[in-house]
């Protein structure tokens, strides 16, 4: 759509919620309330720009698992066996290159090469090499894609993590998700397009912070952005009637508000009122929903065998991910889940295999569970962090012990379900797991790939903002076809 186009549309939805006498207004405001009084048996809470998706998409949703801190891609993708005999020598100023360090380690007087203490071997049918530390990965060997040649231009977490999620360091932009549900709009008019979930890890127990702007829709109208679920409580914050009102009340107090907000909304034509009013709607109608949702109790004992030991814990990676596959189910289009603990600057060989053990099982089941179900052809499944780690050893290093800083020069992350081309690794790193050596991929370029699966031609997902036409893939990215099924 030319921002033009999609400029009229906004004025004629002003136009006719917020300029037309009692007669249309009203009746527009009352559908929205009650749609099935207006024969819709099933209403959508909001629908897709015209014309997207842009041609027939491989995926109608994304599961976006999102390792926060960082995974060591020389210890779990991207064996290099020839450390071994190089430990504790010099990193090469040849494979350097003088690239920056972070402040961690650039005053380090030297840059000793730390081996990977854990042993690789090949899986699937085209022996795609994966860490002992990922048993259960292994065996779906054959459905992931594995990407050993992702880059960023981010060195640090919080702007790497802006980066990937909103295409630009800087925050302040719509992420993902936002730009999902605004382009492809919703299955459901009874949950949200955009869920997201966070779990720490016990890796790393006290990790680098995320922040809620992370899934905020930006410049979006704020209908687009994510609603975060929450393990203790309520799911969602203030689902809950407070004391004393009951749902009759409930219903009565938004009918007023909608009123009110109506009556702004022909003084101000503002499109935020009709976000307002929407969201109220969902909020009610997401007093049935969302329970009925979040009932794992209602799962089988063989999906919480499936998932793994945490899954019955609430908050956890595993449990989350059986939530990602049951809102999957019900025509939720992005479902993000953040799982902490990965930045280790010390203690690799300490740390990393319980964070694995936190995500190996239920993100291998996840890719089970969908594919038994017949939806992984139509679900797009993510696994990566923001950047990579240094061959390099922040501070000691031992026999025994080593720690990896922040490396944006080469990273690893897999993809597995729709649209993407399964049991395959792509591109390839040098001898230290420091340059990348064939076919890199940009961020720019993953997220122009998951938006050509969901039928998204990236250069025409646009807004229109203090004058310039946004994306999220900003003037950059081009789609990897090799990686496309």
């Amino acid at each position: 759509m030319t921002p033009l186009r999609e400029l009229d549309l906004q004025l004629t939805r002003r136009q006719l919620f917020g300029r037309t006498v009692n007669g249309v207004g009203t009746a527009a405001l009352a559908s929205l309330l009650n749609p099935q009084a207006f024969g819709a048996t099933k209403a959508i809470a909001h629908p897709a720009l015209p014309g997207f998706p842009n041609f027939a998409p491989k995926a109608k949703r994304i599961i976006y698992l999102h390792q926060s801190g960082a995974p060591s891609q020389m210890d779990l993708f991207d064996p290099k066996p020839m450390l071994s005999e190089r430990f504790a020598e010099e990193l090469p100023d040849s494979i350097r290159r003088g690239q920056r360090l972070t402040g961690m380690t650039s005053k380090q007087k030297n840059f000793p090469v730390a081996p990977s203490m854990f042993k690789f071997a090949q899986y699937g049918p085209n022996g795609t090499w994966l860490s002992e530390l990922l048993p259960h990965t292994s065996k779906i060997a054959g459905d992931i894609c594995v990407v050993k040649s992702m880059y960023t231009e981010a060195i640090n977490h919080d702007p790497a993590i802006t980066f990937i999620q909103t295409g630009s360091q800087v925050a302040g932009r719509p992420c993902f998700g936002s730009w999902i549900s605004y382009g492809l709009g919703s299955e459901n008019q009874d949950l949200p397009a955009f869920v997201v979930m966070i779990s720490r890890g016990t890796g790393r127990r006290f990790d680098q912070p995320l922040y809620d702007r992370l899934w905020a829709s930006g410049f979006l109208p704020s209908k687009y952005q994510g609603v975060k679920f929450r393990s203790d409580g309520d799911p969602v914050l203030y689902l809950s009637n407070p004391a004393g009102v009951n749902d009759k009340i409930r219903r009565s107090m938004l009918d007023d508000i909608a009123k009110l907000n109506e009556q702004n909304l022909k003084e101000f034509a503002d499109p935020e009122i009709n976000t307002r009013i929407a969201q109220y709607e969902m909020a009610y109608r997401m007093q049935s929903s969302v329970p009925e949702l979040t009932a794992l109790n209602k799962e089988p004992d063989s999906t919480f065998e499936m998932y793994g030991p945490d899954s019955r814990k609430p908050g956890t990676y595993a449990s989350n991910c059986i939530l990602a596959r049951r809102l999957a189910e019900r025509g939720v289009r992005f479902i993000q889940l953040y799982h902490m603990g990965w930045d280790h600057h010390e203690g690799v060989p300490r740390q990393l295999p319980p964070q694995c053990m936190d995500t190996d099982q239920p993100s291998a089941a996840l890719i089970n569970d969908l594919k038994q179900r017949g939806m992984l052809d139509e679900t797009l499944v993510v696994w990566g962090g923001e950047f990579g780690r240094t061959v390099y050893c922040q501070g000691n290093l031992s026999r025994e012990n080593y720690g990896r800083d922040h490396h944006p020069r080469c990273y690893s992350l897999w993809m597995a379900g729709g649209g993407i081309k399964g049991g395959i690794s792509y591109g390839a790193t040098d001898d230290y797991s420091y340059n990348i050596t064939e076919n890199p991929v940009h961020v720019h370029d993953m997220n122009a790939t998951l938006l050509h699966c969901m039928g998204v031609e990236h250069t025409k997902l646009t807004y229109r903002y203090q004058g310039r036409d946004f994306r999220l893939t900003d003037v950059h990215g081009e789609v990897v076809k090799p990686l496309l099924a």
